[in-house]
């Protein structure tokens, strides 16, 4: 993929800017900012910074939408972070208006691109987006699934003494605390993990990686997690422009999986060059498809609220 646009330079887009660009996974990494200087100061502080890793990714910066054109995907980031003692779904209507102008930006200069969304509340921004392009569902899909899999496989690692390169996790449903860790499909190099863990140890691990954000933000205080959701983003980036075809857990439209339509939410997908190619329908079991179908409810309720 020749460039790559993040539409947001705070935290998670500048550290986005910066991995992206470290790991050549594009020739031009463009960071889009309304805040005069702080797209292009990021950008140029990330080039110079790329000197030391043998990077020869191009990385600009500026206030002006049209930067974006031409991309071949576009990553969005911006809006109003989380306080501490916030949900998700607080953000909403400000970060809505938000993206409605973002959108309107990438369908007028990049309308060719996919559109990923990482901005909270993630699953009904992504529905929204996808609604206000009317572009093919494969084309608009959102962050959080890695993210919070890669959350879940961490609270595994500390509880279990192995090493997180054997753990394999797979997080579905809304990116809040009705998402559902599926531990029957998770594995320490192939092996269940409901091997190594009891009851309890189980109920831990969910109720942290439910939490995993808040904790970082109640610790933080002045600012929520971004070195962890730059590294999922920049995973689902690498699937996308080597064409990897990845099973990862996608904030994707449904028709019809998991008995699901018109709605948004984190489910396993394969992911390469045109996006989402399909969704991977897991079995669940009758307490994992009811734990879904709860978060599913949550996210419409927040769609009501448009």
């Amino acid at each position: 993929m020749k460039k790559i646009s993040i539409v947001g330079a705070g935290r998670v887009g500048e550290t986005t800017a910066s991995i992206l660009a470290q790991d050549n996974l594009c020739q031009e990494v463009v960071l889009l900012d309304v805040r005069e200087g702080a797209a292009a100061g990021a950008a140029l502080d990330i080039q110079q910074a790329d000197t030391y890793f043998g990077s020869d990714t191009l990385v600009t910066g500026d206030t002006d939408p049209e930067i974006i054109s031409n991309s071949g995907l576009v990553i969005v980031t911006a809006g109003s972070p989380r306080k501490p003692g916030m949900s998700r779904s607080d953000v909403l209507d400000v970060n809505r208006k938000v993206i409605e102008g973002i959108v309107d930006d990438v369908m007028k200069f990049a309308p060719d691109a996919l559109l990923m969304l990482v901005s909270n509340p993630v699953d009904v921004l992504t529905w929204h987006a996808w609604k206000r392009t009317g572009w093919e569902r494969n084309r608009v899909f959102g962050q959080a699934g890695v993210l919070d899999a890669s959350r879940m496989a961490t609270f595994i690692s500390l509880e279990t003494g192995y090493s997180v390169k054997d753990i394999h996790t797979m997080v579905i449903g809304g990116h809040g605390d009705t998402m559902v860790p599926l531990f029957r499909h998770s594995t320490i190099n192939g092996i269940p993990v409901t091997e190594f863990l009891d009851s309890g140890a189980i109920q831990h691990i969910t109720e942290r990686t439910c939490n995993g954000g808040a904790e970082v933000l109640g610790l933080r205080k002045v600012s929520s997690a971004y070195h962890g959701p730059a590294a999922a983003i920049a995973t689902m980036v690498d699937a996308i422009t080597n064409n990897r075809r990845r099973i990862l857990p996608c904030i994707s439209v449904l028709d019809g999986e998991y008995q699901q339509n018109d709605v948004t939410t984190g489910v396993p997908a394969i992911l390469g060059r045109n996006g989402i190619e399909s969704v991977v329908e897991v079995h669940l079991d009758e307490s994992e498809q009811a734990a879904l179908e709860r978060s599913i409810e949550k996210i419409r309720e927040d769609l009501a609220m448009l």
